[in-house]
């Protein structure tokens, strides 16, 4: 029996539906491949890059509150996100300037093509 990825706290329906179109139906498969794999095949699958949830989804993984990454952890994290982010867009570079203040926010533009 499979548990669903909302099972995982700070993980809601939002983000379960997201793995779910990434090909991480479950809990256990979220697990077994860890934060940065799932959300880089989130961000293949259209979603759009916003550091938060990415950093969210390592603390839910190892059972901590959303707001506990600080520091050089939270440091590390950023510099892991942004090389992923450049990865699936294929540009090979990660953001900065306006580019890493708007994603940051959460409102730059995806990159590739558009459905």
């Amino acid at each position: 029996m499979s548990t669903p990825v909302s099972s995982i706290r700070n993980l809601g329906p939002a983000v379960e539906s997201a793995l779910a179109r990434a090909g991480v139906p479950d809990a256990e498969t979220l697990r077994e491949i860890g934060a940065h794999e799932a959300y880089g095949r989130m961000l293949k699958a259209g979603t759009k890059p916003h550091f938060i949830g990415y950093y969210v989804m390592h603390m839910a993984l190892q059972g901590r509150p959303w707001n506990d990454c600080r520091g050089r952890e939270k440091e590390e994290l950023r510099a892991r996100f942004d090389a992923l982010c450049a990865e699936v867009s294929g540009n090979g570079r990660p953001l900065s300037g306006i580019e890493k203040v708007l994603d940051e926010i959460g409102v730059r533009p995806r990159a590739g093509p558009r459905g």
